[in-house]
């Protein structure tokens, strides 16, 4: 298998704070590889070491075979790079913007025009080409942000929370595009907080907390870590629900005191199912619903580390 972006053992600090505690990647060429978890878990950071805007402090990393801290400018020349804010002139137009970019990467001024139009239209922003950037919603200025990035389109590209802040239009526009740029051959590495994405775009998905990885698979992999169905079960009140954590607490998977919902595994079917019912019937314990469901990713959080992810579960703006 060819891995178009590898780390081992990667590592930073700023002063005494370990960001990154030792980061082990590999990345197939031509797929989308998620790195999933909260604000503070060294997903930006990782992204900026790999891009070469941030050194390394220590361990190794290569882009497209090319070594991230002695071949830099080689590395530059084969990605792109969404950030978490617009990195396009506000003063500006949509088209002048793309164009001037296409220019500073030396290709004609026909050409840049050329490519420009197709990106406009591509990322739905013809009808606002014409106006200054100062005057388009955060969605329109991500939407160029990325357009900007695919000016030279790149054989990896680097977008670090694309979507956030976007509504859901514009998010299911993005994931769209995202999913075009790979069936072309394009690597993608996509940071994110949000659980729903990295189960819609990633082929791989890297769960990191704390500066390490936890956990990396599949969707559906990290989904079995915490079972194949999820049996939840809410109280009727607070002394049924602490009945309950006091009576089956042990088996159960979460318990959520807010909602006064316990969730158990359920590897057997149906048999177990009733089985556990039944135990809380013999404690007298009154339930006032259940539901079967798939694990989510946020479910898998919680397995991995114990506490809930920080994560964004959908847009809301």
């Amino acid at each position: 298998m060819q891995f178009a972006i590898t780390t081992t053992n990667l590592q930073k600090s700023f002063k005494d704070n370990h960001v990154l505690k030792g980061v082990n990647l590999a990345v197939p060429a031509g797929t989308v590889f998620a790195l999933l978890g909260p604000n503070g878990a060294g997903k930006t950071t990782i992204v900026r070491i790999l891009s070469t805007l941030l050194q390394l402090d220590g361990g190794t990393a290569t882009v497209g075979g090319f070594d991230v801290k002695s071949q830099a400018q080689d590395v530059r020349g084969i990605i792109g790079l969404t950030g978490q804010f617009a990195a396009v002139d506000e003063k500006l137009t949509g088209r002048e913007n793309l164009e001037i970019i296409g220019r500073l990467y030396h290709i004609s001024a026909a050409d840049a025009k050329r490519r420009s139009q197709e990106l406009l239209e591509r990322f739905e922003l013809l009808d606002a080409a014409g106006r200054a950037v100062k005057k388009y919603s955060g969605g329109m200025r991500r939407r160029l942000d990325l357009a900007a990035s695919l000016i030279v389109t790149p054989p990896i590209i680097f977008l670090d929370e694309p979507t956030t802040g976007l509504a859901p239009h514009s998010r299911n526009t993005m994931w769209t595009i995202i999913q075009e740029l790979v069936k072309e051959g394009t690597t993608i590495l996509l940071t994110t907080q949000y659980l729903e994405e990295a189960d819609q775009l990633a082929d791989t998905i890297a769960v990191i907390d704390n500066g390490v990885v936890i956990a990396m698979g599949t969707a559906d992999e990290l989904k079995d870590k915490v079972g194949r169905e999820q049996l939840a079960v809410e109280m009727e009140n607070d002394a049924d629900f602490a009945k309950a954590v006091t009576e089956l607490g042990k088996q159960a998977s979460q318990h959520t005191a807010a909602t006064r919902t316990m969730q158990f595994p359920v590897e057997h079917g149906v048999h177990q199912l009733r089985a556990i019912l039944d135990q809380f019937d013999e404690a007298h314990i009154n339930v006032k619903s259940i539901a079967t469901h798939r694990p989510t990713l946020d479910d898998v959080f919680l397995k991995l580390t114990g506490h809930e992810a920080e994560i964004k579960k959908e847009e809301t703006k």
